[in-house]
């Protein structure tokens, strides 16, 4: 690969794979970003993208939060809009808004403005030069994760124009347009597969696919436009990564709000399945089976309440989940008006917690 420090901490990755494990490993979705006040000084010097596209600048993002706390993995900062970026379309991050698309999708005659296919070591080569660096700069401590958005929710920011509470445009499509749906999720899946394989081959440990916008979709149309594309990627990049003689990563999906569809979900590939704030521990449990890790899923919101209360929740949820086959996490990402201080009291209570025998 790329001469690596050898791996000093591989909890997470025997989590993933359901090995024994001494300690339930934690990581959190967004863990590197706006909460961490090292971070906003960074941000105030440089425009987001400009940071994503500027491998130093994502090492130094990405170790930041593994300076500070006892985590078990890293996930490289970038951002899932880079993928729309290398389709040719304009992102911009408007502070106080979040990510906008100027000229949005607006018709599937649209879709023919894509610059596709995608050379993705040309137009994302940054991301992969990033991975690269900061692998090393982590010096083995803990895993590297890379991701990348899910074609669904690719597909509603290009469409909305950025975010929206109700996805109806992008979901008129499907109703309106559902082959032309089917041509750009297509056309996502196949970025997504190469976008992902090259993060493997620049060091990523393990990926995470995030589905940010299944809630918004019926069971039906779910299992339509979204769980078939899922197992496309799961089995492609295996493939491709086989191809190149490449051993392959675990691999996450997380899908927030697909309650009705967990045992789809445990049955396409992946090694692990992250569960939002709202689902069930025991009951996802029963609905994925014994051989898929479960990751997930403390309110983010949790961390406004006191350090009792955060221990108190922690306990429970850890409780709920059991040691085997787990990664703790947050429900979704960290919100950030978050107190770093409190996100340090749930990584500790997790690393304390003390399991019966």
């Amino acid at each position: 690969m790329q001469d690596f420090p050898p791996l000093v901490n591989d909890t997470l990755l025997r989590a993933a794979r359901g090995d024994d494990v001494e300690r339930i490993p934690v990581w959190v979705m967004r863990q590197a970003g706006r909460y961490l006040p090292e971070f906003r000084a960074l941000r105030a010097e440089h425009n987001f993208f400009k940071i994503c596209q500027t491998p130093e600048l994502v090492a130094e993002v990405t170790l930041q939060p593994i300076r500070r706390y006892d985590l078990d993995a890293a996930i490289i900062f970038s951002d899932i809009l880079v993928v729309p970026q290398a389709l040719g379309m304009v992102v911009e991050m408007k502070p106080g808004v979040g990510p906008v698309l100027p000229e949005p999708l607006s018709s599937p005659s649209d879709i023919e403005k894509l610059k596709f296919p995608v050379d993705v070591k040309e137009k994302l080569g940054y991301v992969f030069e990033g991975i690269t660096l900061t692998r090393h700069k982590l010096e083995g401590k803990v895993p590297l994760i890379g991701f990348s958005g899910a074609p669904w929710t690719l597909m509603c920011y290009m469409i909305e124009g950025g975010g929206s509470k109700t996805m109806s445009k992008a979901k008129n499509w499907l109703y309106q347009h559902p082959n032309s749906s089917h041509e750009l999720l297509k056309i996502l899946t196949d970025v997504t597969v190469d976008y992902l394989v090259e993060q493997v081959i620049a060091g990523a440990q393990l990926l995470q696919v995030f589905e940010s916008n299944a809630e918004y979709l019926a069971r039906e149309q779910f299992e339509e436009f979204s769980i078939p594309y899922f197992k496309t990627i799961s089995e492609q990049v295996k493939k491709q990564l086989e191809k190149r003689g490449v051993e392959s990563v675990p691999m996450t999906i997380f899908a927030k709000g697909a309650h009705h569809s967990l045992k789809k979900l445990g049955n396409i590939g992946f090694d692990i399945v992250g569960l939002d704030w709202t689902m069930i521990p025991n009951e996802a449990r029963n609905q994925v089976g014994p051989h898929i890790t479960l990751q997930g899923n403390l309110d983010p919101c949790a961390l406004y309440g006191s350090k009792e209360a955060i221990k108190k929740l922690t306990h429970e949820m850890l409780s709920a989940f059991g040691k085997s086959r787990y990664i703790a996490n947050l429900g979704h990402g960290i919100y950030p008006d978050v107190d770093p201080e409190h996100l340090k009291v749930f990584i500790d209570t997790i690393h304390e917690y003390k399991w019966s025998t």
